[in-house]
């Protein structure tokens, strides 16, 4: 056993797969470690604070010009709405490309996957306007509101998710859909109690991205949010290091702590159907 250990092949293997470990939980002891630490800032610091105390995470939930409950329970809101509404608008338009046949399918799966390559940062001030204009005519989706940013998000959700649920629907067989139709059921019928009731997998995984991806979307939330009630949390956690004179390291490190429970949560209650989901409809069968 030993001697297959010492084996170049082997040995220079697990020196590189232990070095990428060491490169990916290095940061985080890091940031757990400056959480702790009471100096409040990130020089000089130890891995092991050498007086370790809870006075950040009092600070943090204790600072009225910093509500960071509040944009706690912005993220979230805005992630989970984002994320249900995506499944939901992503599930019909992948069903739709699947099983119908009609004119200018190809192009229109082609031209939204065209769209995707480019990034919505690129359309920020085409963006900005726009929700100007919304704002004027309905406030509630209007710039510095949730809805608002709901809105920007989901166009540009459409594109990577209608290909990876397309690709999961082909695998399903015709012949349920045409077995649940001859028992009477509408094409509708055949979509939300056949078709998605086995497409679990999938949707948790479009559901999971999407959640992740909004959940730490920095830019967008940056520009077209501005009062401090409304803020996500990633906008706010950049308030905490923002002053030139008055950075909060410790504080923020509590809160970037804080901040990444529900994706370690979300993800260990989704984790059996993530892998089923992401692997099944990558190969045409």
């Amino acid at each position: 056993m030993f001697r297959g250990f010492l084996e170049p092949a082997y040995l220079w293997r697990h020196i590189v797969i232990w070095l990428c470990i060491v490169f990916a939980i290095l940061p985080v002891l890091w940031i757990i470690s400056a959480s702790f630490d009471p100096s409040n800032t990130i020089i000089g610091q130890k891995l092991i604070p050498s007086n370790p105390s809870l006075e950040n995470y009092r600070r943090l939930f204790n600072d009225p010009t910093h509500p960071f409950k509040r944009w706690m329970l912005n993220t979230l809101k805005v992630s989970l709405v984002t994320s249900a509404l995506v499944v939901a608008i992503t599930s019909l338009a992948a069903y739709s490309f699947s099983r119908f046949r009609f004119r200018g399918r190809k192009t229109g799966l082609f031209s939204i996957l065209l769209i995707q390559m480019f990034p919505q940062m690129l359309a920020m001030v085409a963006i900005y306007l726009l929700l100007l204009w919304i704002g004027e005519r309905f406030a509630r989706f209007g710039l510095n509101t949730h809805g608002g940013l709901i809105l920007v998000y989901l166009g540009g959700a459409m594109g990577v998710n209608v290909w990876l649920m397309k690709g999961y629907f082909d695998t399903i067989p015709t012949s349920l859909e045409e077995a649940a139709t001859i028992d009477g059921a509408t094409r509708f019928q055949c979509f939300y109690k056949v078709i998605l009731p086995l497409s679990r997998p999938i949707l948790v995984v479009i559901f999971f991205l999407q959640f992740i991806g909004t959940y730490s979307e920095y830019v967008l939330a940056k520009v077209l949010l501005s009062s401090n009630n409304v803020l996500t949390l990633a906008v706010g956690l950049q308030t905490f290091i923002g002053d030139q004179y008055a950075k909060r390291w410790g504080v923020f490190s509590a809160a970037a702590i804080i901040g990444s429970a529900p994706i370690l949560i979300l993800f260990a209650l989704l984790q059996n159907q993530l892998v089923s989901g992401l692997t099944r409809g990558a190969v045409k069968e």
